[in-house]
């Protein structure tokens, strides 16, 4: 009887575990070739994790048209770092985080951007955006100006428990002087404040 013959070599499967081990052993290796300074370790390596990259900024980005941006920023970020990474960590891992720090730093411009109003009057929809019962600019400054025409020592004491927080022992500690008199300074200092408001 004669047996069929075996291919000489199987290719052998491995797990989805061992293809991203290998995979995070050949990116490391890649990035510390690149720190090193070879040219072509920078090209595998940003070939190898380019996609890894996409999907993770699309999964934490809310802003489709700002994927391909912001994946771009995070291989921007650690190729002009690439010497201070030692290899602790997987490379993939490592850009991963930094992947993270640029979404997290693109939401932060994109909240402190202007946003375009789809209203003709954009002064009134900013008018309107603005939360009710707060004083507005122009409240502050005179606040500010009241404030600076207090004394001094009810100034501090106002400042470091109204406007910083503080409790009224540890101001009396950085004033020098008793909690009471803190106490004293401030209730002062509301009261000239209060009935100068009440003027303007």
């Amino acid at each position: 009887m004669i047996t069929p013959a075996l291919p000489a070599a199987c290719p052998k499967r491995t797990s989805p575990r061992a293809e991203s081990a290998a995979l995070d052993e050949a990116t490391t290796a890649w990035a510390l070739a690149a720190r090193a300074g070879d040219p072509d370790a920078v090209e595998h390596f940003v070939r190898a994790l380019h996609r890894d990259v996409l999907r993770y900024v699309a999964h934490l980005c809310a802003d489709p048209q700002a994927v391909d941006d912001l994946a771009q920023e995070t291989f921007l970020r650690p190729l002009g770092s690439l010497h201070r990474f030692e290899g602790r960590c997987s490379a993939r891992a490592w850009l991963l985080s930094i992947a993270r720090r640029a979404v997290i730093d693109g939401y932060r411009r994109a909240s402190a951007r202007p946003r375009l109003a789809d209203r003709p009057d954009w002064q009134l929809a900013a008018e309107h955006a603005q939360p009710r019962g707060l004083p507005g600019f122009d409240d502050g400054i005179v606040l500010l100006d009241l404030l600076a025409a207090l004394p001094d020592e009810r100034r501090q004491a106002f400042v470091l428990t109204q406007l910083l927080g503080l409790p009224y022992a540890e101001a009396a500690a950085l004033s020098g002087c008793p909690e009471g008199t803190v106490r004293s300074r401030v209730a002062r200092a509301r009261a000239t404040l209060a009935g100068e408001l009440q003027l303007a």
